[in-house]
């Protein structure tokens, strides 16, 4: 009697997912005409305008889709100045402690003094 034995079969390692800088080099590099990255647009009927030449397949986007795309769109915009915003105001808090360690050294310098 003959068994079968089944071997494991080893997968290679899954690669690292892209940094946000890979993402954005990828995103600056890619031409004006990649159709990924054309904009859906609506035409006065509400209909949605037909694909860019090229692309053999006609892709049309749900009703919502385009809200949705706006408002990630929009917070991906807010997170950013959000993240701006935060490094000015830890800039600043260093700058207050700094001053508050300056003063705090001053004053004790004067008591010094004055006994």
């Amino acid at each position: 009697m003959t068994s079968k034995v089944k071997k494991r079969v080893v997968l290679p390692t899954r690669p690292e997912p892209p940094t946000i800088e890979q993402i954005l080099e990828d995103i600056q590099g890619a031409l004006p005409s990649d159709p990924v990255f054309l904009p859906v647009e609506e035409t006065s009927e509400g209909s949605l305008k037909s694909p860019p030449p090229g692309c053999e397949e006609d892709h049309r986007a749900e009703p919502g889709q385009e809200k949705q795309y706006q408002q990630s769109r929009s917070f991906v915009l807010l997170n950013q100045k959000l993240k701006e915003v935060q490094g000015h105001l830890r800039d600043k808090c260093d700058k207050l402690r700094q001053a508050g360690d300056t003063l705090d050294h001053k004053i004790a310098e004067i008591k010094e003094k004055a006994l």
